[in-house]
């Protein structure tokens, strides 16, 4: 079995209608990264997928974020979730009985992934693919064709 994580992002949806109020997860990230993951996680991991946000850690599609937010993985300062309680989540919602972790994401959030994950095979599509446009425009098309990277 295999579960999908996508990053989350630093553009949101309140960047853009401030009163949208409290969203849905797979709705709250409008970058056209993180977009182009949650896509191409809804095309072939529908019902396995997660998206880890730096702030609230994994977040099934429907998990509710009340209000806007900007934590980080990348600046300590924001106060980012640790790995100890992303372990703790993953126990919690039943990510740990996956065998495969496919990380659809940048480098940051694989190496979050896999200390979260340390007895799991994880899978790296993205690795290689080097920048943000190259990722966007390979998860793009893999959703066009209808196939896995």
């Amino acid at each position: 079995m295999r579960l999908c994580v996508v990053p989350c992002g630093s553009k949101k949806i309140w960047d853009v209608n401030p009163h949208a109020g409290p969203t849905k997860a797979r709705d709250v990230y409008i970058g056209p990264f993180a977009k182009a993951c949650i896509e191409y996680a809804e095309k072939f991991y529908p019902n396995s997928y997660v998206i880890l946000s730096a702030k609230y850690g994994f977040l099934f599609p429907d998990d509710v974020i009340p209000s806007p937010y900007n934590v980080t993985f990348k600046d300590r300062a924001t106060n980012p979730i640790s790995v100890e309680e992303l372990r703790r989540q993953a126990e919690e919602k039943g990510l740990m009985k996956y065998d495969e972790i496919v990380v659809i994401a940048g480098s940051d959030y694989v190496k979050m992934v896999k200390k979260v994950f340390r007895d799991k095979k994880i899978i790296t599509p993205l690795k290689g693919l080097g920048g943000i446009g190259p990722m966007i425009s390979a998860l793009k098309r893999a959703v066009m064709e209808g196939k896995e990277l």
